[in-house]
């Protein structure tokens, strides 16, 4: 079986580790925080002191963190990765960045005798954690094909995009674009029936089955009503980081998204107001204004 190290221990990439060692895979970590490393550790992980160490332990490398400044230092740099790999070894950059970004990655590691695979993932802390996340891959089919064991234990459902670094994080920035949307509905939703009286309880026995129940809408506002508005794995800073995504590749391609712009504005009050919650704690900003809040 193969060695696998990932980068970035955080909630996903905690996930990854937990299902890729309950796999038997081997599996070395690295984190700049301090409990997670113990966290890993204590779960079966093997703890890296460096990249160089990560690098020359693993055949596969996942690379989570958090954005394309973070992945380029991690991959690129003259520690990097791409400076330690075995030759034939392979990186999949599971983190969410520019589309831009992802290519020039990819176009340095051609370069190299490296594989690359630019594959974000959906489906957030529990999809991490249970290994049922969505992967939106984009490499060589051949190199996907020769990586499937381990990607099966992070996912269950792995999309070849295409073959160019870049095309996932496309598809991906259309997703988010697309899921941030539907957050800040449902949140605007739950705070009109917070006005005209209506219980949280009434509102997702509707809401879920109906033709807008979804995972999206009904975990949104089960936390809603349940007042759950940190730990749960959803981070806002991550949503905004990713909608800033979304909204920069349409405009550099002309593409009005009047929708998510919107959404955008919501998730910026958020975030200015309450930078350390989870996407819900907008309803708090909306519930502030309207002097009323939803509860089960």
């Amino acid at each position: 079986m193969e060695n696998v190290g990932i980068v970035g221990l955080g909630d996903m990439g905690s996930g990854f580790a937990k299902n890729l060692i309950n796999k038997n895979f081997s599996t070395m970590g690295i984190d700049l925080n301090e409990k997670r490393m113990k966290d890993f550790i204590r779960i079966g992980g093997v703890a890296a002191n460096s990249l160089s160490d990560l690098g020359k332990f693993s055949d596969i490398v996942f690379v989570m963190v958090m954005d394309g400044n973070q992945a380029n230092e991690v991959i690129l740099n003259k520690n990097g990765l791409i400076h330690n790999l075995k030759k034939n070894s392979t990186i999949i950059l599971t983190s969410t960045i520019k589309p831009l970004e992802a290519k020039k990655i990819g176009e340095v590691i051609k370069d190299t005798n490296i594989n690359f695979i630019d594959s974000p993932v959906s489906g957030g802390f529990a999809g991490a954690q249970n290994g049922t996340l969505t992967m939106m891959a984009a490499g060589e089919k051949s190199v996907i094909e020769k990586s499937k064991s381990v990607m099966n234990a992070i996912s269950n459902k792995i999309h070849h995009i295409g073959s160019k670094p870049g095309e996932g994080q496309t598809v991906k920035a259309c997703l988010q674009s697309l899921i941030g949307s539907i957050f800040t509905a449902t949140i605007e939703a739950a705070a009109l029936a917070a006005k005209a009286g209506i219980k949280g309880e009434t509102l997702l026995k509707v809401f879920s089955t109906s033709g807008a129940g979804c995972n999206v809408t009904n975990s949104a506002l089960e936390n809603i009503i349940d007042r759950k508005f940190y730990g749960t794995g959803s981070s806002i800073s991550t949503m905004h980081k990713d909608l800033i995504i979304s909204l920069n590749l349409a405009e550099n391609l002309g593409v009005p998204l009047h929708t998510a712009s919107t959404a955008m504005q919501l998730f910026h009050a958020g975030k200015t107001k309450y930078p350390d919650g989870d996407n819900w704690i907008i309803s708090k900003v909306i519930e502030e204004i309207i002097g009323a809040e939803l509860h089960r």
